[in-house]
């Protein structure tokens, strides 16, 4: 089964976007602040990363330029899901080290399929 990180601080966000996970098979652990989800992504290697950018202590910004300057988890794949939806936030996204981005509000029901394309794995092969 594959794991997936979830930085997130927003409770309902975080049972939203877990839920859309768990349902196609990943088994989600989480974190609620950016220093506690770099520490996780460092110890517990998930095979990607779902990164809020607005957290309490360091953004998800800068949690994701740590996981990137980290030997151990420096490549893996990091999606921010956001509220920021200004010009020039995606460009601010991707130079921090995310693999794409997503605006909140999710759709449990597509969200699974973009996370999948944006990764290029094939659906079935995570699926239960």
């Amino acid at each position: 089964m594959k794991k997936v990180l979830v930085v997130e601080d927003n409770r309902d966000n975080l049972r939203l976007i877990s839920y859309a996970l768990r349902r196609h098979g990943y088994e989600v652990i989480s974190a609620d602040t950016g220093i506690r989800g770099v520490e996780m992504a460092l110890t517990e290697h998930p095979d990607f990363i779902i990164m809020d950018i607005n957290l309490p202590g360091i953004d998800g910004l800068e949690a994701t330029r740590r996981i990137r300057k980290s030997g151990a988890n420096g490549a893996i794949p990091i999606i921010a899901i956001t509220s920021y939806a200004m010009a020039g936030d995606m460009d601010l996204v991707l130079a921090a080290g995310c693999n794409g981005y997503f605006e909140k509000p999710i759709d449990p029901l597509t969200i699974m399929d973009k996370i999948h394309a944006l990764l290029g794995w094939d659906v079935n092969e995570v699926q239960p």
